[in-house]
């Protein structure tokens, strides 16, 4: 019992030991997103559409490990384009990802990966496809998917990075006569975050 209690003192104060020598930084991250949507039927040819995404993030990062984690409260536009209508949606996107740095501390690489959840702020719930009155597509209010992510950090404070979003949700439907197609969305982005 004696064993126990010193093997959990133990762990406890490396736990805190290191949490103390944890680098935090706050910053702002923002970028392009190119989005496009699959759907599982051929109902309609669905287009890439651009945005851009911008908001708050933090990072912690393990001393001596290059091991850590960012995560992110971004303001994220996407959406599709289908004959002759773009189809917006606005999303606060919620990205938790872990992260590994590597190199010297002027200049290094990450890889990141990680979940993502997505809320629809705005945009409408249904649209109407001009020209055929008996086909509609419609937003979902929440999406989620798995993030991939490589880069680059300069100077400690400065990243530029490529992401990958896998959207695992369906994010859209498409009614056509009472078919229904499923649509899931998949985002490249192009990102900058400055940290403090």
């Amino acid at each position: 019992m004696k064993k126990s209690k010193k093997v959990f003192i133990g762990v406890m104060l490396i736990m805190v030991a290191v949490s103390a020598q944890a680098q935090l930084h706050f910053g702002i991250k923002g970028g392009l997103n190119i989005s496009s949507v699959k759907f599982s039927e051929d109902f309609l040819n669905a287009e890439n559409v651009t945005g851009f995404h911008i908001g708050p993030l933090v990072e912690l990062m393990i001393p001596y490990t290059g091991i850590g984690f960012d995560a992110a409260i971004l303001y994220s536009q996407k959406g599709l384009y289908t004959q002759r209508e773009n189809i917006s949606t606005d999303y606060i996107d919620i990205p938790v990802n872990l992260k590994w740095k590597i190199g010297i501390p002027l200049i290094k690489g990450y890889l990141s990966a990680g979940p993502y959840a997505s809320f629809c702020v705005s945009g409408a719930d249904v649209w109407k496809i001009p020209g055929n009155l008996q086909m509609q597509v419609e937003n979902k209010t929440f999406a989620a998917g798995l993030n991939f992510g490589a880069g680059v950090e300069v100077f400690g404070s400065l990243q530029v990075g490529f992401t990958y979003g896998l959207g695992l949700t369906n994010d859209y439907s498409v009614n056509k006569v009472g078919d229904i197609a499923n649509g899931k969305s998949n985002l490249m982005s192009v990102t900058a975050a400055l940290l403090f």
